[in-house]
């Protein structure tokens, strides 16, 4: 693997390492929401999870497998409304184990592919338009990553829970 696929990767675990110091949190933290009317903790992470476990499922896995993508464009406010629902009726501890494992996944089978692979352009042959590239994948959700964490990090450091 190339230097450049293995800092993306190393900047896409910075999640992981970040959602592991969540688990300590109390129940009321994990239900407080960084914005009156915004989404709750929970509901962050539970939408960083279930984003990661539909790539997973739908592409990385399927690329490590050798088996045709299943990536569809979503409706994100549906994607994110469910995202919330999850997250009100599961435990923050499944959510923080599900977030690393399948982050853990994610970067596994990337970390497995070969370099053919790694920069293969994927496309889905009911969508040609919906093409996937890793590269591309890893920097728009370390971005993704960025966009929800360094607003979570100013609350919990602001609580004094950081």
């Amino acid at each position: 693997m190339n230097k450049e696929t293995e800092q993306l990767l190393l900047a896409f675990e910075e999640w992981t390492l970040f959602v592991k110091t969540l688990i300590r949190l109390e129940e009321k933290t994990w239900n407080s929401s960084l914005e009156k009317g915004k989404w709750t903790i929970k509901s962050i992470v539970s939408h960083m999870m279930l984003w990661d476990r539909y790539f997973y499922k739908e592409a990385i896995e399927k690329i490590a497998l050798n088996q045709q993508i299943t990536l569809k464009h979503l409706d994100f406010d549906e994607f994110n409304r469910k995202a919330v629902e999850y997250g009100n009726r599961t435990e923050p501890s499944e959510i923080v184990d599900k977030a690393i494992t399948y982050r853990h996944k994610i970067m596994n089978d990337i970390r497995g592919l070969s370099e053919e692979q790694l920069y293969q352009r994927y496309v889905d042959p009911e969508n040609r338009d919906n093409v996937f590239y890793i590269p591309q994948y890893l920097k728009d959700f370390i971005w993704h990553d960025q966009h929800h964490m360094e607003p979570l990090k100013q609350y919990l450091a602001g609580e004094g829970l950081l």
